[in-house]
C-alpha cells in the first residue's frame, strides 16, 4: 500500500494444477431446470462468459467451478443455495471478488455470483443506506456522498462491501465511527435452508451478533443496511513520503496525533520502496520510504491544520496531501492494487510499538523481493475499541496496532520468493504480538484452526454454537471456516 501509481498484469497461478474439474453428476434436465428458474445466467465451462466470470482481483487464484449462477436478485440466490445443497455441490459466494484469499471461487462446485446485484438506496433523513451484496465501496460512496454522508468501509474502492463487513471492515473512519460491522443496522440473508430472512438486533439476534465479524459462515448476505454519518463532500487527506531512516520519528508523530486528537483521523504508516512514477523525483525511485496516509473526517480546513504535523516531520520525498472529494480520497490507493496482480497478505496485532520493533519493520520491508510490497502500520483504537470484545463477533478490538504484511507482485515466477517473504515477516513480527490477526488479511488460511483462534479469539466457541444452529451441515465453508459445534 503506497498510494502511488503502479502497473498490474501477469498470468494467474492455477489453483488446481490447471486441470478442469470433474463435471458434476447431475442430469442435464436438472441443470436446464435450474437455469430456467434463474433471472440471471447459469454459466458452465465452455460458455462464452464462463472464463470472465471466474476471474478474481487476485491473479494467484485460478479455480474452475462447475457452475456459476449470475444472480440478479434474492430469488436467484435462494435457488442457488437450494441447488448446491440438494445436489451436494461445494458452494462459494462471490460479492466484489476482492477477497485476498480467493474464497469467492471453488473448484468443481457452484458459485453464487452476486456481482450484478449492486442497487444502493440512501435514506438521508433516517441516516441509513441499504446496499445489495454485490456492491463495492465505490458503489456505496457514490450514492451516499450525494447527501454528504458516509459509512465506514475500507480503503480501496473496488473492494466488495459484504466480505469486508462480515469480517470486520477497517478503513479511514475506524477511529471516528468504528468498523464497518459496527455500523450495520440489519442484514438480509439467505440461510443454509434456503430461507430469506431479515437479521437485526431484535430479529435473529444471535445471527446478527455472529455476522458482525464471523465472516460468511452463516449465509449469503444479499442486502446490508448501514448507519450513515456526516462526512464530506470535501475532506483533507494527508499523503506524505519520507526516507525510511526517519521511520521512528514518523511513527511516533502518528502516535502523538492519535493521543492528542482522539476519535479523528486514523493514520496508516507504510514502509516500502518508491515506485518509478511521475509523482516522485527520479533520484528517489527505488529508495525505501516510510509514508503516512490519513483522512480527516471533519472540516477540511480543520483537517489541514490537524494533520500538518504529520507532514512536517522531516524533508519528504514527496507530499501528495490536499483537500479533495471524499470519493477521491477513497480511491487514492486503487492504482496500487490493480486486477490481476498477485497478492498474498497476512497480519499481526501488537500491543506496543517499541523502537526495536520499528527498526525491525524497516529491515523486513527492505528485504521484500518485490518493489510493490509493503508493511502497513494501522493505528487503531477510539471508536472501534469502545465496543465490547464480546458485543460483536469481531475480536482483538483493544489492540492499538495492526501490521498488514502485503506481498504484491506481477510475475508468476516470483511467487515462491514473495510468499516466503510474507510468511517469514509474519513469523518475525509474531514475536512482538500478544495474539490476534485480522481475518480479511489471512494469507490462504493455511494455519487452519490456529488462525481461527487468533482471528475470532474468545468468540469462537459462541460462533461455533451459532453455526450449529443455522448451518449444521457446514454448507458455507469457503471462508475462514467455523465448524459447527456438536
Amino acid at each position: 500500500m503506497s498510494g502511488s501509481r503502479s502497473a498490474g498484469g501477469g498470468t494467474p497461478m492455477s489453483g488446481n494444477g490447471g486441470r478442469r474439474p470433474q463435471e458434476p453428476d447431475i442430469a442435464a434436465e436438472l441443470l436446464d431446470a435450474f437455469a430456467a428458474v434463474l433471472r440471471g445466467e447459469l454459466l458452465r465451462p465452455g460458455d462464452a462468459g464462463y472464463d470472465p466470470a471466474r476471474e478474481l482481483w487476485n491473479g494467484m487464484i485460478d479455480r474452475h467451478p462447475a457452475l456459476v449462477a449470475r444472480c440478479h436478485g434474492d430469488a436467484d440466490v435462494v435457488a442457488a443455495v437450494h441447488f448446491a445443497r440438494d445436489h451436494g455441490l461445494p458452494l462459494a459466494v462471490r460479492g466484489g471478488g476482492h477477497g485476498v484469499a480467493g474464497q469467492a471461487l471453488c473448484d468443481g462446485g457452484l458459485v453464487a455470483d452476486l456481482s450484478e446485484m449492486t442497487r444502493v438506496e440512501v435514506d438521508p433523513e433516517g441516516l441509513t443506506v441499504r446496499a445489495q451484496g454485490g456492491c463495492t465501496l465505490g458503489d456505496v460512496d457514490r450514492e451516499t456522498q450525494r447527501h454528504g454522508l458516509a459509512t465506514p468501509l475500507g480503503v480501496v474502492s473496488a473492494t466488495g462491501i459484504a466480505g469486508l463487513t462480515l469480517s470486520g471492515g477497517i478503513g479511514w473512519l475506524r477511529r471516528k465511527y468504528g468498523l464497518s460491522c459496527d455500523n450495520l443496522v440489519s442484514v438480509q440473508m439467505v440461510t443454509a435452508e434456503g430461507r430469506l430472512i431479515a437479521v437485526d438486533e431484535d430479529t435473529h439476534a444471535d445471527l446478527f451478533w455472529a455476522v458482525r465479524g464471523g465472516g460468511g459462515n452463516f449465509g449469503v448476505a444479499t442486502v446490508l443496511e448501514y448507519r450513515l454519518h456526516p462526512v464530506g463532500p470535501q475532506v483533507h487527506f494527508c499523503h506524505v513520503y519520507y526516507p525510511a531512516d526517519r521511520a521512528r520519528d514518523v511513527l511516533r508523530a502518528c502516535e502523538r496525533h492519535v493521543a492528542e486528537m482522539p476519535g479523528q483521523a486514523a493514520p496508516i504508516g507504510v514502509l516500502g520502496r518508491i515506485p518509478a512514477v511521475g509523482d516522485f523525483p527520479p533520484e528517489t525511485h527505488g529508495q525505501l520510504f516510510v509514508a503516512v496516509l490519513a483522512l480527516f473526517p471533519g472540516d477540511p480546513e480543520e483537517g489541514e491544520r490537524a494533520l500538518r504535523p504529520l507532514r512536517e516531520v522531516a524533508e519528504p520525498f514527496a507530499d501528495l496531501s490536499g483537500t479533495m472529494p471524499y470519493t477521491d480520497a477513497q480511491q487514492v490507493l486503487d492504482e496500487d492494487f490493480p486486477n490481476g496482480r498477485r497478492y498474498y497478505w497476512k497480519s499481526v496485532n501488537a500491543p506496543e510499538l517499541g523502537d526495536e520493533l520499528i527498526e525491525h519493520l524497516v529491515v523486513r520491508a527492505a528485504a521484500s523481493p518485490s518493489p510493490d510490497s509493503t508493511i502497513d502500520v494501522w493505528f487503531q483504537g477510539d471508536a472501534m475499541a469502545r465496543v465490547g470484545e464480546q458485543d460483536t463477533a469481531f475480536a482483538n478490538r483493544g489492540m492499538p496496532y495492526l501490521f498488514g504484511i502485503e506481498g504484491n507482485w506481477d510475475e508468476e515466477n516470483d511467487t515462491a520468493a514473495n510468499v516466503a517473504w510474507v510468511r517469514d515477516t509474519f513469523s518475525d513480527l509474531s514475536s512482538y504480538s500478544s495474539g490476534g490477526v485480522y481475518l480479511n488479511f489471512p494469507g490462504f488460511l493455511e494455519e487452519g484452526e490456529r488462525l481461527l483462534h487468533e482471528g475470532y479469539g474468545p468468540n469462537l466457541e459462541r460462533l461455533a454454537a451459532v453455526k450449529a444452529a443455522h448451518d449444521p451441515g457446514n454448507l458455507f465453508h469457503h471462508n475462514a471456516n467455523i465448524r459447527p459445534s456438536t
